[in-house]
């Protein structure tokens, strides 16, 4: 795929990282959500990634107004129209994704291709809201998605393989690390990570390890960057028992939710953005 025009509808955490994704590369990147505000603030949000590169010495100074330069907002979805990519990171929520497909699809030129940053949604069934001559794919982001190069590209069952090999050679060409993977709940990463986290709950449930030490294995055993429950901390452990229960009644007891994420849940301690998880953070 050539330098082409990328549009990104949902300027929340993920669409935001995305969009800076493509720009970073100077590609012309439209950011659109609900409103032009709520773009803004997406904006505002790349703006701040880019000032802790800066702090951290990976990246020049000059460099921040030529990355944003390449990214405008919007609130309405006619103004991604001509856009060669549109990447969706909505609402996890099928009836949202679903209208906002048919729109797109009555919006946008032909060619465009159309792609779900869903984490758990069959991008099959995501398809089926469009026409069949519209190119469809899930392209699955890694978290925080500037800085982590894995992509999950996942073709529906009527994506085109021309499709496939452009969307591959564009995720090449901003830095990613794109694996293909067949259209099944949780996809791969998602299925791998749960299945390693539950371990590590049941682990501290059973009495086993502390919170600490586990994620003191991961930092010094495992060589992960950070520990287990700091992750899902950041995550938030509503969505993390969504993914769960979704995985659970998929595959069954292997992905049985953990109860001290849901006593947590219960109690309002969702991690990061609660100010309160497994580790208390400062609001």
């Amino acid at each position: 795929m050539e330098r082409k025009k990328i549009g990104v509808l949902g300027a929340g955490t993920m669409g935001t990282e995305i969009a800076l994704c493509f720009a970073m590369y100077g590609y012309e990147t439209v950011l659109g959500d609900i409103n032009r505000k709520l773009a803004d603030k997406g904006k505002s949000r790349q703006a701040a990634i880019l000032d802790r590169q800066i702090a951290e010495g990976t990246l020049q100074a000059r460099q921040k107004e030529e990355i944003l330069s390449c990214v405008t907002t919007t609130g309405n979805l006619a103004d991604m129209a001509d856009c060669d990519l549109i990447v969706e990171a909505i609402l996890e929520i099928l009836e949202v994704k679903t209208n906002v497909y048919r729109q797109m699809d009555v919006i946008c030129k032909p060619e465009t291709v159309i792609a779900s940053a869903t984490s758990s949604l069959s991008i099959t069934k995501l398809a089926s809201a469009v026409g069949p001559e519209r190119a469809f794919i899930g392209m699955r982001f890694n978290a925080p998605a500037s800085a982590m190069k894995l992509v999950e590209v996942v073709p529906g069952l009527q994506t085109q393989e021309q499709t496939v090999t452009a969307v591959l050679e564009l995720l090449r060409a901003v830095g990613k690390e794109p694996v293909r993977v067949k259209d099944v709940v949780g996809f791969a990463l998602n299925r791998m990570f749960h299945a390693f986290y539950l371990e590590a709950c049941r682990l501290v449930e059973e009495g086993g390890c502390s919170v600490e030490d586990v994620d003191k294995i991961c930092l010094y055993g495992l060589g992960h960057p950070m520990g287990v429950f700091q992750l899902i901390d950041q995550t938030g452990h509503d969505l993390n028992l969504y993914m769960d229960q979704r995985l659970f009644e998929a595959y069954g007891d292997r992905f049985r939710p953990s109860p001290q994420l849901q006593r947590l849940r219960d109690a309002g301690r969702l991690g990061k953005k609660s100010g309160m998880g497994f580790y208390q953070y400062g609001r």
